[in-house]
């Protein structure tokens, strides 16, 4: 194994840790603290419409956020990209923003929503949709890694579907195990 490839390693294994140290001096990011972000950066939306992938944690207990971007990812919903204003006391995260609930300071027109009036809104099916982001579990003889990822395909529960990571480095085919949640294997 060459040494960037076990540096690569050792950083996804030490990321994967993070949440099961959230005992032991980490800090878990709550919603809340991301809708204050995702707010003080000119889109209102309250901690209830913020979904996180996994358990966030910090080095801090209240650490300053940063948005770096928010893309849209499907009907009615966005991703932002946030990070820790001061490097290392948390890794880069992605969370899912629900549009559909923001908090506005007057009325929304449809069109910024991707909305047709005529539309009718229907029910979105268990698993998961193409473009949304997700949590993957990779499941290894010895190890255990949760990793965030945005699907690249839509798929229902049981289904085999693609996932990339944020970075687009990274392609994965795993299993549609509940919403917004998928299984692999190492």
């Amino acid at each position: 194994m060459n040494r960037r490839r076990s540096i690569s390693v050792f950083a996804l294994c030490a990321a994967a840790a993070l949440p099961i140290a959230a005992a032991s001096g980490r800090y878990a990011i709550t919603p809340g603290q991301v809708a204050a972000a995702v707010t003080g950066d000119g889109m209102p939306v309250l901690p209830d419409h913020v979904l996180l992938p996994a358990e966030i944690v910090a080095s801090v207990p209240d650490p300053v956020l940063k948005v770096k971007s928010i893309d849209r990812s499907g009907e009615g919903q966005a991703v932002a990209r946030v990070e820790c204003a001061i490097a290392g006391q948390c890794v880069p995260f992605i969370a899912t923003l629900d549009f559909d609930t923001r908090v506005t300071s007057g009325p929304v027109p449809l069109s910024s929503l991707g909305r047709n009036p005529a539309q009718t809104q229907q029910p979105s099916p268990a698993g998961v949709r193409a473009g949304a982001p997700a949590t993957l579990l990779l499941e290894g003889t010895h190890v255990h890694i949760t990793l965030p990822v945005v699907c690249m395909e839509s798929g229902a529960i049981g289904q085999t579907i693609r996932a990339r990571s944020p970075d687009h480095r990274q392609v994965y085919t795993a299993q549609v195990v509940r919403d917004g949640v998928l299984e692999g294997r190492l």
